[in-house]
């Protein structure tokens, strides 16, 4: 349904993507994860159609986005990381206006919008300004948008940012139904959003892909990566020197975090808790928390953006 092969865009002397290749199946949800300035939203703009590649393609449906541009947005629906709205129209309006653009008319165009906004649960504020929507209810209106044609694929770029906690479960909600019925892409710095929604992830670090897995894979090769590992949070009532942890058998380095709490990373998987708090008693030191932490998503994405694991 997506397929990107051999990606390549370069600006001047600056290589923003560098050769990636990744492929979205029809129904799937994929998470495209990397830190600020890693190339995706260069890959999402070039998928459709708002940049050139310098080289290599981008398939949606079995269009290719050089050569059949328009039959490539007829296929997707993009929400941009800053949603573009007419603040002055109001929703209705508005929704009807992108749909026309898009060759809608008359009772389909009717039907059309009235799917959207329930699909999106705009009913209530249908009939208000844009401007005077929430910042939650905007982005609705910006995926009701990039609903509007039945587009088979539908591109996301950041759409939980800037929205308070409730905000976010409501838009994670409504990404996860509207994956039952499309394939959808959506670019994202919380790990809950891919742990809650995702079949699959591609990170993507420096303009060169570095994962590309379903998260469950992700979160076992982990678990490879740090099976000789094994990393603990301490924390202690009052300032204690880094030196003495580095002290206990195993542990190879200690992380400041202030607040008198640290991070203990011991190279084996024993369990060195025991040591932990023996040394806390020899030295005087109380001890108030002390848990060993899981391998998480999160961690795996600051090891493959950092370079250390292959």
């Amino acid at each position: 349904m997506f397929q990107v092969d051999q990606l390549t865009k370069i600006y001047g002397q600056q290589r923003a993507v560098n050769n990636i290749s990744f492929e979205v199946k029809e129904g799937e949800i994929l998470g495209f994860l990397g830190p600020n300035g890693a190339g995706k939203s260069t890959t999402m703009k070039i998928a459709t159609g708002y940049l050139a590649a310098t080289s290599g393609t981008v398939t949606v449906a079995g269009y290719d986005v050089r050569t059949h541009s328009l039959d490539v947005r007829r296929q997707v629906g993009y929400l941009p990381e800053h949603n573009p709205l007419y603040l002055d129209q109001y929703v209705r309006e508005y929704l009807a206006f992108v749909g026309s653009v898009y060759g809608i008319k008359g009772a389909d165009l009717s039907r059309r919008t009235d799917q959207v906004i329930q699909q999106t649960g705009l009913g209530p504020e249908q009939h208000k300004l844009i401007g005077a929507l929430s910042r939650g209810y905007r982005q609705r209106v910006g995926l009701a948008a990039a609903l509007i044609h039945e587009p088979k694929v539908l591109i996301l770029d950041e759409p939980t940012s800037g929205l308070d906690p409730n905000q976010i479960v409501e838009i994670r909600n409504l990404i996860r139904n509207l994956g039952q019925e499309r394939t959808v892409i959506f670019s994202t710095h919380i790990m809950q959003e891919v742990k809650a929604i995702c079949d699959r992830i591609v990170i993507i670090n420096k303009g060169e892909l570095v994962a590309d897995s379903k998260v469950s894979q992700v979160q076992d090769k982990l678990k490879e990566v740090r099976q000789n590992q094994a990393s603990y949070l301490a924390e202690y009532a009052s300032a204690i020197n880094a030196r003495d942890l580095l002290t206990i058998p195993g542990v190879e380095d200690v992380k400041d975090l202030g607040d008198n709490k640290f991070e203990i990373v011991a190279t084996t998987s024993q369990d060195i808790r025991p040591l932990i708090f023996k040394l806390a008693t020899e030295r005087g030191h109380a001890l108030i928390g002390l848990q060993q932490q899981e391998g998480t998503l999160e961690q795996l994405f600051k090891e493959l953006t950092q370079g250390k694991v292959v």
